[in-house]
């Protein structure tokens, strides 16, 4: 199975701008119940990142950050670690589970596909056990 058969698509996914504050990300993810929000790219050849909560606390709690004048772009990891759509999943899910990682963006040609999560996979699995 490919990773475009189970990632979720470009168009269901919030994105903000890498300059707007860390406070306008968190009302972003806390409207739309998410976890991460993708960083968009600031150039045609710029990179995607990602913004977690992870990256929020610790530049919170760790760096004493104020969330009105730290930047998205300050805290995000950019850029994000990225597969293509037609890798097969299962090196998705290697390079996930080896590297500690979550979230992988989905990028083809250097334009956002979509996003592939932990979540995604295991509930692909889940549909196959019975």
């Amino acid at each position: 199975m490919l990773v475009e058969n189970v990632m979720t698509p470009a168009d269901k996914l919030i994105k903000i701008s890498p300059m707007a504050t860390v406070r306008e990300a968190l009302r972003l993810m806390k409207l739309n119940k998410v976890r991460s929000i993708i960083v968009e790219k600031n150039s045609p050849n710029g990179a995607y990142g990602l913004v977690t909560f992870k990256n929020i606390l610790q530049s919170i709690v760790a760096e004493d950050g104020d969330i009105d004048l730290l930047n998205v772009y300050d805290i995000a990891a950019m850029p994000a670690i990225s597969v293509s759509a037609k890798l097969n999943v299962q090196y998705a899910a290697k390079m996930m589970v080896s590297s500690s990682i979550k979230r992988l963006l989905i990028i083809d040609d250097n334009e956002l596909k979509g996003i592939l999560t932990m979540t995604d996979i295991i509930e692909i699995l889940m549909e196959n056990v019975e």
